[in-house]
């Protein structure tokens, strides 16, 4: 049983397109969306209707529950609230109310089961939208805010950097980003989780795609912040 898990798309339907071409040659049997679809992007609800398209789990990120009541004074950084907010008003103009109003009404978690391995996944952490839990974060941390529920693979999304740890006999992945990566690498990412018969393995998967296509869209519209936005495609930072 081969299991994508994607997240962190962001409006970015042109890393979209290639992640999920990806995962179909990969063969894939199954795919989850851990949030945040459509905010921060040139292209919303062409996104917003692809996830849709896969008919499949999809749960909420902070930057769903974000483009459906906008952005609130203690979840970002002060300077950075009237211009988020800003961003937020352009990204619900561009798309259909019945999407925004779906946005909201998204489950905040998947469980899943196969082959004797349990899986949960969830955008931040399993009570929180908007905690930040690093790569770098204790074990003693990642057990906290990650093992609300038992299973043996934990997935999350939120922070925009993937990695896999493991220990106590439980693994712990970040997916990183398929639309706005922070890590560095100007490649969408996402993670895959294969469960044999008495074994499982988890990846991370980076995938190329054309980063100036979406560029491209943000300098042609008249985005809020866009010259932010396209710095961050640039570099794959936020700093």
């Amino acid at each position: 049983m081969k299991l994508a898990f994607i997240s962190d798309i962001h409006g970015n339907a042109h890393a979209l397109e290639a992640v999920l071409e990806d995962i179909e040659q990969k063969r894939a049997d199954k795919i989850f969306v851990l949030g945040d679809l459509c905010f921060r992007g040139p292209e919303p609800q062409r996104a917003y209707e692809m996830v849709m398209a896969l008919n499949t789990e999809v749960i909420k990120g902070n930057a769903d529950e974000w483009v459906y009541r906008g952005v609130g004074m203690n979840e970002v950084p002060e300077k950075a609230y009237e211009m988020m907010n800003r961003e937020r008003d352009w990204t619900v103009s561009r798309m259909e109310q019945n999407a925004v109003e779906s946005l909201h009404q998204l489950p905040e978690e998947v469980k899943y089961e196969y082959g004797g391995i349990k899986i949960h996944g969830f955008h931040a952490t399993p009570y929180s939208l908007f905690e930040n839990v690093p790569p770098d974060s204790e074990n003693s941390k990642l057990k906290e805010k990650l093992m609300q529920e038992d299973a043996d693979i934990y997935l999350y999304a939120h922070i925009h950097l993937p990695f896999i740890r493991t220990f106590d006999g439980k693994t712990f992945v970040n997916l990183g980003s398929v639309g706005l990566p922070f890590d560095g690498i100007a490649k969408a990412s996402y993670a895959m989780v294969e469960i044999g018969d008495h074994d499982y393995q988890v990846s991370n998967v980076r995938v190329s795609y054309d980063v100036q296509k979406t560029i491209g869209l943000f300098e042609a519209s008249d985005y809020p912040n866009k010259d932010k936005l396209i710095d961050i495609l640039t570099r794959a930072k936020n700093d």
